[in-house]
């Protein structure tokens, strides 16, 4: 693409009747929530896929993959460019405290010797390898047991990036030391101020697509902890209560529900009982 091309691209505005069509299969898609003043923050991030797919205009765009049978290949870049991926590693830390010292010894008391967790909206990773040196920790101090880690997001860019395990060095910052001189390794070329996840750590961790929307959730055994944090408050009320009722049913009877700190369940009909700020056990 020219640059005057590019120049098109980036001054052209999207129409309201583009932005709602747009929407509406975003939300029926993924169901996240993108009123009316979302239409900037759609364009900015959509504009990198007009220049990919050689667009020069959001209604050419729109009319592609709406009435030229373009979603078929498109809907999944459509989703990864308007999906958040905000994470850190030990994010709400309070959360990590209580598996280590109230969920996860419940869980040994009650004969549990393989602890399955779930990370449902991963992103890129920190979640389930925030986990994963958590549950190493853990069990250093246990024999006899075991753990598995399924990391699942609904955009594939963040799940390759997942998988790969490596990160900027300054995002490790908040990984106490000690763990971070067992778990993560650091490039050998310090002008690539990266690091990456040790192997032996990425091994009990695996990733996998999974839309939340789905009408059901193929996880195989129920879980023992399942972790959806800060991806409930981009859905409505009736998203929030449909997804957390799939959740529930991936779970096992006695299992936690992690939730993050500025969600809530009030109001719902869920088979879960309060124990701590955001964190629950089904009943």
């Amino acid at each position: 693409m020219n640059a005057l091309a590019e120049a098109v691209v980036g001054d052209h505005r999207i129409s309201p009747k583009n932005f709602r069509r747009l929407a509406n299969y975003i939300f029926e898609y993924s169901g996240i929530k993108m009123p009316d003043t979302k239409t900037t923050m759609l364009e900015g991030r959509l504009r990198r896929r007009l220049r990919a797919t050689g667009f020069t205009d959001f209604d050419s765009y729109c009319h592609y993959i709406f009435d030229e049978g373009g979603l078929a290949t498109e809907s999944v870049h459509l989703i990864d460019a308007v999906t958040t991926n905000k994470t850190d590693f030990f994010r709400e830390p309070n959360h990590f405290d209580y598996l280590t010292q109230k969920a996860l010894p419940d869980l040994e008391s009650r004969g549990v010797r393989r602890v399955r967790i779930w990370s449902s909206a991963c992103s890129i990773g920190a979640e389930p390898y925030t986990l994963a040196m958590v549950m190493a920790e853990y069990m250093e101090r246990r024999s006899g047991m075991d753990y598995h880690i399924l990391a699942t997001d609904l955009s594939t860019d963040v799940l390759q990036k997942a998988r790969r395990g490596v990160y900027p060095a300054d995002m490790l910052e908040p990984v106490p030391r000690t763990m971070a001189a067992r778990y993560v390794m650091h490039a050998r070329d310090k002008q690539r101020n990266e690091v990456r996840i040790a192997p032996a750590l990425r091994t009990h961790v695996g990733f996998a697509r999974l839309n939340l929307m789905d009408d059901s959730y193929q996880v195989g055994e129920p879980m023992d902890v399942i972790f959806c944090r800060n991806v409930l408050i981009y859905f409505d009320k009736k998203t929030q209560f449909n997804v957390l009722r799939r959740l529930c049913d991936c779970l096992g009877k006695g299992g936690y529900m992690f939730i993050g700190h500025s969600e809530s369940i009030t109001g719902l009909d869920l088979p879960l009982k309060q124990l701590a700020n955001t964190v629950f056990r089904k009943v």
